[in-house]
């Protein structure tokens, strides 16, 4: 080495611990900072033997084998930074109005459509989109950008039942189901006719919609405008879902109902055979669904019964070829038993009529209506309580009702008096059903009008 640059190279080394703390280093700490701001100037150093070159040209690190010398931090971690909007995929709520279905919904959400369809139609493994109810929430999620894919959907058909789709990192997509942990109780409700036995009902705590289910099945059985009577009597068993927290989840079905008509009492139970059908049975085990209903529509009177009458329209006496039901227009109507539609058309001074062939031979007729439902078409089969249309006053009328018609054998008959032969349960269902029946009625009596009790699941 040439004694000049050794001799500045040993005057650069003495020079070095002189020089000061060393380069600063970030802190995430505002307090450092202004702690550092408010300290009192550091005492000034001994000047250096030689003012060049001067020290802000020195390098920030000194090399790493010079002796003596400690390097100084070469990098400084930071905290992670979040990561940017646009790279967390967007979630969003939809909720169903009257008049939305679930492709309409995820268009507006700006949804590729064919998306929509492929994730669609894999969700209707578990939920059918049809069934989608106004108010029920549906949350998606998107790809972050402007033009986004969708990544999946989720729906909460009922309090506890959770379906969900998900697109797949191939592209494709794949459905889930969850159910929350519930425990099944058995309820009672039970009260007096006062006013309408439908809000008789809501009152003791049975769900609406419930409430309007048994209505149909007991109308296979009861003429509610001639047989209930104020200060009969009910009762009802149903099954309610909670969850760990005690929390609703939902209810489940009638398990027994029992009617007080004057003095008679009418019991239905719901029981599922060995055959795996679901049916309604009275205490004796004949099936209810074998029976026409009595009366087709909920809520209805009888405004002119079945005989010789004077016409209100043509003004003379001729029979009355069925029975009138006087309801507000818009009333659904119901198929009176199994059966296919023969024809749903305008038939002069009926209006507008739906026609049903049944077993046996035997023909219903549902006039006057104000619209046929959208699945009344000819050779179409229904099931006994489908709603074929509502009630109107179409054709010769004085006002909104039901004309009800049961043609058995050729010849019109008395709607009131025209029942099937109901069909027994026998056998091992019979056992089964009797079991079922005491093993209720065991449970029941036990607690009064409004309680709960565990109830193991069927």
């Amino acid at each position: 080495m040439r004694p000049s640059l050794a001799i500045a190279t040993l005057a650069l080394i003495s020079l070095y611990p002189a020089i000061g703390p060393g380069p600063a280093i970030l802190t995430s700490r505002p307090e450092a900072a202004h702690e550092a701001a408010l300290a009192p100037p550091a005492e000034p150093q001994a000047a250096a033997p030689w003012s060049e070159p001067c020290i802000t040209d020195l390098p920030s690190v000194a090399p790493a084998d010079a002796p003596g010398i400690n390097p100084a931090p070469t990098a400084v971690i930071l905290p992670d930074a979040p990561p940017k909007e646009a790279e967390v995929p967007q979630e969003r709520i939809l909720v169903v109005a009257r008049g939305d279905t679930l492709a309409s919904l995820l268009d507006g959400a700006g949804v590729d459509s064919a998306d929509a369809h492929a994730a669609i139609e894999r969700l209707a493994r578990q939920f059918r989109p049809s069934q989608l109810r106004p108010g029920t929430e549906i949350a998606i999620r998107l790809s972050p950008g402007e033009t986004p894919d969708l990544l999946d959907i989720e729906i909460e058909p009922e309090p506890g039942r959770t379906v969900r789709v998900a697109r797949q990192p191939d592209g494709s997509w794949a459905d889930s189901l969850t159910i929350a942990p519930r425990s099944r109780f058995l309820v009672r409700a039970e009260g007096s006719v006062d006013g309408g036995l439908f809000p008789a009902m809501t009152r003791s705590g049975v769900p609406a919609g419930m409430a309007l289910s048994l209505i149909r099945i007991l109308g296979h059985q009861v003429d509610f405008q001639r047989d209930l009577q104020p200060g009969d009597r009910f009762e009802v068993l149903f099954d309610r879902f909670r969850d760990d927290e005690g929390d609703v989840l939902g209810h489940g079905q009638i398990l027994k109902a029992t009617l007080t008509l004057s003095g008679r009492t009418l019991e239905v139970w719901r029981y599922k055979n060995r055959a795996g059908d679901v049916e309604w049975y009275d205490a004796q085990g004949r099936s209810l669904r074998r029976s026409f209903m009595r009366t087709p529509l909920d809520g209805a009177r009888v405004s002119s019964g079945f005989g010789p009458r004077s016409h209100p329209v043509l003004g003379f006496n001729r029979v009355h070829q069925g029975i009138d039901f006087a309801a507000p227009t818009g009333t659904p109507i119901y198929a009176a038993a199994e059966g296919v539609i023969i024809s749903a058309k305008r038939e002069g001074g009926y209006g507008l009529m739906v026609r049903i062939r049944h077993a046996n031979g035997v023909e219903t007729r549902y006039a006057h209506m104000s619209r046929f439902a959208r699945n009344a078409t000819a050779g179409r089969r229904v099931r006994q309580g489908a709603v074929i249309g509502a009630v109107g006053s179409t054709g010769l009328s004085t006002g909104p009702h039901l004309h009800y018609e049961v043609v058995a054998g050729g010849r019109q008959v008395n709607p009131a008096r025209h029942v099937q032969e109901a069909v027994r349960l026998a056998g091992a269902d019979l056992a089964a059903f009797r079991a079922r029946q005491s093993r209720i009625t065991r449970i029941a009596a036990g607690f009064g009008s409004g309680d709960e009790i565990a109830l193991a699941s069927d």
